[in-house]
C-alpha cells in the first residue's frame, strides 16, 4: 500500500489501471472527464497496455464497450448526467446482453436547465435498467469499489455502475491507500471466457430478435423466450445481494478495508432515529448524528452502498424496532417523492416493527447542504412523528419558495 492524495476521479482511474482493463472508451463530459484523461495518458505512455478508443458520443462509448466485452475483453467507460442519458439505449443493451462492463458515473444534475453541479438524478434515472449500482462515500471507497465492481460484474455477468458525487468527490483531494498491482491481481484474476459465444467456426447472432414464448432450437432443445431472459437477468441481479458483500469481505481480507458491503453504519446499534442516504451525504450525516446525540437523541446513520439490487432484507433487519427513518434524497421521482425514500417505504410497508419513514429532498442542482440544515430536517421529522404523523410529503431543504414564478 502507498498513501497518495488524489481526487475522486484519480481514484477511479487508478482502480481501472490496477484492474488491468483492456479496452477504455471515452467521451468527455464534466465532471467525469479527468477519469478518462488520466487513463489516456497511461495508455499513451505504455504504463497501461490497453486500447483507448476516443469516440464522438457517449452512445458510441458504451457501444465500444459492448463490442469489447462481448468478445471477452475487460471494458470500462465513464460518464455523467446528459451523457448517461444519451447512452441510455446502450445502458439497457449492455445489461440485457449480460455484459460485465464497469462504468463510473460522476453524479451530476440533469438538464434542462443546465447545471454542471451535483445531484444523483442521472444514475437514479436508469436504476431499473438492470445494472448493479454502487454508491461511494469518499475517494477511498471510489478506488476500492471500482476494483470490486470488476470482480462482481465478471462473477455474475452483469454490468456494474460505480456512482460518486460530482465535484464533492470527483474533484476533491483526499488521502487514498493505493494497493500494489500484485494485491489487486490476487483479488481480480484475468477475465474468463465470456458468456456470449463468438466463434468464426460456430457463427451465431448476439442479442437477436427474441419471440415472446420459448421455442425449440434446431436441435429440439427448448430455448428461452423474452420473458425467461428477463427472469434470468433478474435472478442474476439478485445474486449481487450476496456477491457485493462477499467481494467487500474478500477485499477487506487483503487490504484491511471494508466499505460495509450492502450498507454502511454509524452509531446504529442503539439508534432510535436513523438517517438514511447514499453517497457523500452519508459522511455529512455522521456529523448530524453526533450533534443530535449531544442533544440526547439516539441518532444513527445507515448508508445505502448497494442501491440496485435494493437490499430489502438487510434494510428490514437493520431498521427493525426503530421509531423513525429520515431518508435524504439528492434526486426526485417527479410527481411522487425521492427514489430512495419510496423504495424504503415499499421495503418496510408490511413490517410490524418497522419505523415511520419521512423523506427529505436536498442538494438538487448542487444546492449547498449543511449539517445544520440536515439536523433541522431531522428535528422537523421527529416533531411530526411526535404529533402522530407517520407519513407526509417530502420536506425540501433550502427551497426558496418566494423565487418560484
Amino acid at each position: 500500500m502507498s498513501v497518495r492524495v488524489m481526487t475522486g476521479n484519480d481514484a477511479a482511474a487508478t482502480a481501472v489501471k490496477l484492474a488491468r482493463t483492456q479496452v477504455i472508451a471515452a467521451y468527455p463530459i464534466t465532471p467525469q472527464s479527468p477519469v478518462v484523461e488520466s487513463l489516456s495518458t497511461w495508455v499513451e505512455s505504455g504504463e497501461l497496455p490497453a486500447e483507448f478508443v476516443a469516440v464522438e458520443s457517449e452512445h458510441s462509448a458504451l457501444s465500444v464497450c459492448i463490442g469489447a466485452s462481448t468478445v471477452g475483453a475487460r471494458a470500462f467507460t465513464a460518464t455523467s448526467a446528459n451523457g448517461l442519458a444519451y447512452m441510455t439505449e446502450q445502458v439497457w443493451w449492455a445489461a440485457g446482453a449480460r455484459l460485465p462492463i464497469v462504468m463510473c458515473v460522476a453524479n451530476r444534475a440533469m438538464a434542462a436547465p443546465w447545471s454542471v453541479l451535483n445531484d444523483q438524478q442521472d444514475s437514479m434515472s436508469v436504476r431499473d435498467a438492470g445494472w448493479v449500482q454502487l454508491y461511494c462515500r469518499d475517494n477511498q471507497e471510489i478506488l476500492d469499489t471500482t476494483v470490486q465492481a470488476f470482480h462482481i460484474a465478471e462473477e455474475l455477468n452483469v454490468p456494474v455502475m460505480v456512482c460518486y458525487d460530482g465535484f464533492l468527490l470527483s474533484h476533491t483531494m483526499m488521502p487514498v491507500d493505493v494497493p500494489d498491482a500484485g494485491t489487486v491481481d490476487g483479488f481480480l484474476p484475468p477475465r474468463t471466457a465470456p458468456l456470449q459465444i463468438v466463434d468464426t467456426a460456430d457463427p451465431r447472432n448476439v442479442g437477436p430478435v427474441t419471440l415472446a414464448d420459448p421455442r425449440p432450437d434446431a436441435d429440439g432443445v427448448l430455448q428461452p423466450g423474452y420473458m425467461e431472459f428477463r427472469a434470468m437477468h433478474h435472478a442474476a441481479l439478485l445474486e449481487a445481494l450476496d456477491a457485493v458483500p462477499a467481494a467487500d469481505r474478500a477485499w477487506a481480507g487483503i487490504t484491511g478495508r471494508s466499505s460495509g458491503g450492502l450498507l454502511s453504519e454509524y452509531l446504529l446499534d442503539d439508534a432510535d432515529t436513523v438517517l438514511v442516504a447514499a453517497g457523500s451525504l452519508v459522511t455529512q450525516l455522521t456529523l448530524v448524528a453526533d450533534e443530535l446525540r449531544a442533544e440526547g437523541v439516539r441518532a444513527g446513520v445507515l448508508g445505502i452502498r448497494c442501491y440496485r439490487p435494493f437490499p430489502v432484507g438487510a434494510l428490514r433487519d437493520r431498521l427493525a424496532g426503530r421509531s423513525l427513518a429520515v431518508v435524504f434524497d439528492k434526486a426526485l421521482s417527479y410527481g411522487y417523492q425521492g427514489p430512495i425514500c419510496e423504495d424504503l417505504k415499499a421495503a418496510l410497508y408490511d413490517g410490524a416493527d418497522s419505523p415511520a419513514v419521512h423523506g427529505v429532498v436536498c442538494g438538487l442542482g448542487g444546492r449547498d447542504v449543511t449539517p445544520v440544515q440536515l439536523a433541522s430536517a431531522v428535528r422537523e421529522a421527529r416533531a411530526d412523528l411526535e404529533a402522530g404523523i407517520r407519513d407526509r410529503a417530502p420536506y425540501w431543504i433550502g427551497l426558496v419558495e418566494g423565487s418560484m414564478r
